[in-house]
C-alpha cells in the first residue's frame, strides 16, 4: 500500500462508507458489517446518489443477512474502482484529484518524490511516459470489515432456530466471504471458535497457486499471548493470519479492552523480538495443514505487524514505525473531526470540536458488559438521562444485536433496554436495600445505553435517512486521545499531520502516548482498588497486585527506553505516573 497508515473502523455508522471517500487516494479503512439494515439503507442511500438501480433484499428471503452483506460491499467494490479509474485518466493539472492522489503521500515515498519530479519536466513525450509510468504505479486503498468475533447472537424465527451459520457474525463473515472485495476481515473482541472454523468454508481465505489471497485475515489484538494461540488454531486449519493489529487495551475508541496491566511499549517489543520466532512457528503450522489438500505456494505469506490507539503525532508515528519495525499505523478517532472521511452529524461533530478532556470517559455503558469509551455531550447521553428524569429508563429494542441477558426472561433481552431496566428496578425495590445502595445500583442498570441505533444514527442523519419515527440520538465512541484536536480538519490536513508536513497539536500540552497510556491504567488500578475494598476476596488480591506488578514493569522498561535518548520531558512525566502508581496500596 502506498500509504503507511490506515483508518480503523469507527462505530457502526461513523466508517460505514469512508472507503468511498480515502481509498482513491490509496487510504485504507474498515467498515463494521454488523448491522445488515445498515448496509441495506447506505446501499440504497449510494445506488441512488449515483443513479445505479437499487433491488432492494427483504428480511423474509432465505440468508437475507449476508446477502444484504455482500450487496454492499460489491457496490463499494465497484464505485471504488470507478473512482480510481477515473483519477488515474485525469491529467496532472494542478487541483485535479490525480495530483491530490499523489501530493497526500509523504514526502519520503519514492512515488510521491517521481510525481514532484515528473511536474518539473518540461512538456513533451518524455513527460508523458513519466507519467504513465506513474499512473502504473497508483494503487488503490483496501476496503476492509470488522467483526466483532464475540458478537455472535443466535436467530430465530417464530421460534424456530435458523442454525449455526446464521448466527450474527457466521453470517456476517459469509457476506464478507462470498463479496467480490480484495480485502481483510478483522476479527476483534476475542477468539470465537465456531466462527474460526465457519472461514475454512471459503476457498477465498487459502492461497492461490501463487501464494496469494483473495481475502486475508486480520487479527486486533492487545498482547503477544492471545495473538499466538489465535494464529496457531486458524495456522492448524490452513488459514494464515496476514496482519497483527495492535491496540492499546484502553487508549483506543470503543469498546476497551483491559490487560493485565500490560501497556503497549513491552507489549511492541516483545512482537519486535519474538515475531520471526512466531513466523516461523506459524508457517510449520500453516504449510502442514495445507499439504494434504491445498497448494501451498512457493513463498513465505507477508505477514504485517500494525499498532493503533493513542498515536497523537508525526514523532510518535514514525518513531513506533522505526523502532518496533512496524508495517503500519492506525489513526482512527483523529478522522472523526475530517466531514470529508466520516459520518458525524453536525451537532456531534462541533461537540467533538470544542470538547474538553473530562467530556471523554471509561463507561460501563455497553450492554455487552464491556467498558465502553463514552463522550457526555453525546446526544444519546443526554437522552439516557432525559428518560431516567421522566421515569422511563432503558431505551426500545429494535434490532436486538446485543441481547444476552436471560436474568428475567426465557429468550435473551438487552440490558439497556427498558424491558430489563424496569425489570431490575423492580427487583432492587423489592430487595429492601438502604437508600445509598439503591441509588447506586440503580444508577448501574441505568447507565447502559443502546449502542445498536446510538452507532448507526449519525450516519442517518448525514445522508439525510432518518426515518420519522427513528431517535436522532446519537452514540458516539471516541479514544480519549480526540480531547487534544480541537476542530474540524480537511483530509490533507489530518494526513500532513500524520506524515509531520504540518503540526495540528502544535499548541496543545500532551504528554507522549505511552505516558497518556500508563495514566489511563493507573486510573483503572484506582478504580479497581476502590471497588475491590467493598467486596476482598484472594482472587482479586492476586489480580490487583499482577496487575500493579505490570504496570511497574512497564514503568522499568519506558525508563530503561528513554534513558538511551535522554528525553527529560517523557522521563519527568513517568516519574509523576509512577508516583501515582507507588501510592496505590492493594
Amino acid at each position: 500500500m502506498p500509504h503507511k497508515f490506515h483508518i480503523p473502523v469507527l462505530g457502526l455508522g461513523f466508517s460505514i462508507d469512508t472507503p468511498l471517500k480515502v481509498a482513491r487516494y490509496g487510504i485504507s479503512s474498515v467498515v463494521s458489517i454488523v448491522d445488515d439494515e445498515l448496509t441495506e439503507r447506505m446501499r440504497k442511500y449510494h445506488s441512488k446518489l449515483n443513479k445505479l438501480p437499487f433491488d432492494p433484499i427483504a428480511k423474509s428471503e432465505k440468508q437475507y443477512r449476508p446477502k444484504r452483506i455482500s450487496a454492499y460491499l460489491n457496490l463499494l467494490n465497484d464505485l471504488v474502482d470507478k473512482q480510481f479509474e477515473a483519477l488515474k485518466r485525469q491529467d496532472f493539472v494542478a487541483g485535479n484529484d490525480i495530483c491530490r492522489y499523489f501530493e497526500l503521500l509523504p514526502l519520503t515515498s519514492q512515488l510521491r518524490q517521481g510525481y514532484e519530479l515528473m511536474m518539473d519536466y518540461p512538456e513533451g513525450e518524455r513527460k508523458v511516459i513519466f507519467q504513465q509510468l506513474l499512473r502504473s504505479r497508483m494503487v488503490k486503498g483496501s476496503i476492509d470489515v470488522n467483526i466483532m468475533a464475540k458478537v455472535d447472537k443466535l436467530n430465530f424465527v417464530k421460534g424456530t432456530y435458523l442454525g449455526d451459520e446464521q448466527t450474527d457474525a457466521l453470517a456476517a463473515l459469509k457476506g464478507f466471504a462470498e463479496s467480490k472485495l480484495n480485502g481483510s476481515v478483522v476479527l476483534s473482541a476475542g477468539m470465537n471458535p465456531k466462527l474460526y472454523n465457519f472461514i475454512t468454508k471459503f476457498p477465498d481465505f487459502y492461497p492461490n497457486e501463487k501464494g496469494e489471497f483473495n481475502k486475508r485475515i486480520v487479527l486486533k489484538v492487545s498482547d503477544f499471548r492471545s495473538a499466538l494461540v489465535q494464529a496457531k488454531f486458524l495456522a492448524k486449519k490452513g488459514l494464515w493470519v496476514s496482519e497483527f493489529r495492535i491496540e492499546s487495551g484502553l487508549n483506543c475508541g470503543g469498546h476497551a479492552f483491559a490487560t493485565n496491566g500490560f501497556l503497549l511499549g513491552p507489549i511492541l517489543e516483545e512482537f519486535k523480538v519474538n515475531r520471526l520466532a512466531m513466523q516461523e512457528e506459524l508457517y510449520s503450522l500453516y504449510t502442514s495443514a495445507l499439504q494434504s489438500s491445498r497448494t501451498v505456494g512457493n513463498k513465505f505469506p507477508q505477514q504485517k505487524v500494525t499498532v493503533q490507539g493513542g498515536i497523537g503525532t508525526a514523532e510518535e508515528n514514525q518513531f513506533l514505525l522505526k523502532h518496533y519495525q512496524l508495517d503500519a499505523t492506525g489513526w482512527g478517532s483523529p478522522f472523526l473531526l475530517v466531514p470529508e472521511v466520516t459520518n458525524v452529524d453536525e451537532q456531534t461533530l462541533h461537540s467533538l470540536a470544542n470538547a474538553k478532556p473530562n467530556d471523554y470517559y471509561l463507561s460501563n455503558s455497553s450492554p455487552l458488559g464491556v467498558l465502553f469509551n463514552n463522550f457526555k455531550p453525546a446526544s444519546m447521553e443526554q437522552l439516557r438521562l432525559k428518560r431516567i428524569a421522566e421515569g422511563k429508563p432503558g431505551s426500545p429494542c429494535t434490532k436486538k444485536y446485543l441481547c444476552n441477558n436471560t436474568e428475567f426472561t426465557a429468550a435473551p433481552i438487552c440490558t439497556a433496554s427498558n424491558k430489563y431496566q424496569q425489570l431490575k428496578i423492580n427487583e432492587l425495590a423489592a430487595a429492601n436495600l438502604s437508600s445509598e445502595e439503591y441509588k447506586k445500583r440503580f444508577a448501574e442498570v441505568t447507565e447502559k445505553v443502546c449502542l445498536c441505533e446510538g452507532l448507526c444514527t449519525s450516519a442517518y442523519l448525514k445522508t439525510n435517512q432518518l426515518k420519522p419515527k427513528e431517535s436522532a440520538a446519537v452514540a458516539i465512541c471516541p479514544g480519549p486521545n480526540l480531547a487534544y484536536f480541537d476542530r474540524i480538519y480537511s483530509l490533507d490536513e489530518m494526513v500532513n499531520h500524520i506524515y509531520g508536513n504540518t503540526n495540528l497539536l502544535a499548541q496543545s500540552e500532551r504528554a507522549h502516548v505511552f505516558i497518556n497510556e500508563l495514566n489511563l491504567y493507573i486510573d483503572y488500578l484506582n478504580t479497581q482498588v476502590k471497588l475491590y475494598l467493598k467486596e476482598v476476596n484472594e482472587q482479586k488480591t492476586k489480580y490487583l497486585n499482577t496487575f500493579k506488578l505490570q504496570l511497574e514493569n512497564g514503568v522499568s522498561y519506558y525508563k530503561n527506553l528513554f534513558n538511551d535518548w535522554q528525553n527529560t520531558d517523557f522521563l519527568n512525566a513517568l516519574f509523576g505516573a509512577e508516583q501515582r502508581l507507588q501510592l496505590i496500596k492493594i
